[in-house]
């Protein structure tokens, strides 16, 4: 089997844990089952051609890209009303990427959370993730 077959986001209509909320003509707005019990609302932005990371993407990619992301914030926004959101990309093993086809990360993110305040910069800031030997 290879890296395609096995890709959940190459054929997302195969996993009926996955929901595909809007599409146009190169990306999809995805939620999956599984995250909704905590990351209320989250999902992820998928370009349909496989691409290991988002540096691969094409300038139309990013565009459609872009414009699920607008489509999405307003869906979002008219269903949850989140007080804010967590948008990003991860690409590489050492950044927590476990799925190798890129996608963008749309979390809203709500005043009453317990980690609310808390955005991707806080994890990365705290003194124990200071590389060995690295001076300030």
């Amino acid at each position: 089997m290879n890296k395609k077959t096995e890709c959940p986001f190459c054929h997302p209509d195969d996993d009926p844990e996955q929901n595909i909320i809007f599409e146009n003509e190169r990306c999809y707005f995805l939620q999956h089952n599984m995250h909704q019990g905590v990351l209320i609302g989250s999902g992820v932005i998928v370009p349909k051609k496989h691409h290991a990371n988002v540096f691969e993407l094409t300038r139309e990619e990013w565009n459609d890209t872009y414009e699920l992301l607008q489509k999405a914030k307003h869906f979002l926004d008219e269903r949850y009303s989140p007080h804010g959101y967590t948008v990003g990309w991860n690409v590489g093993e050492v950044s927590n990427q476990f799925i190798f086809h890129c996608h963008l990360h749309l979390i809203p993110r709500y005043n009453d959370e317990p980690l609310a305040g808390k955005g991707v910069r806080y994890w990365l800031k705290q003194p124990e993730n200071r590389r060995p030997g690295q001076v300030r």
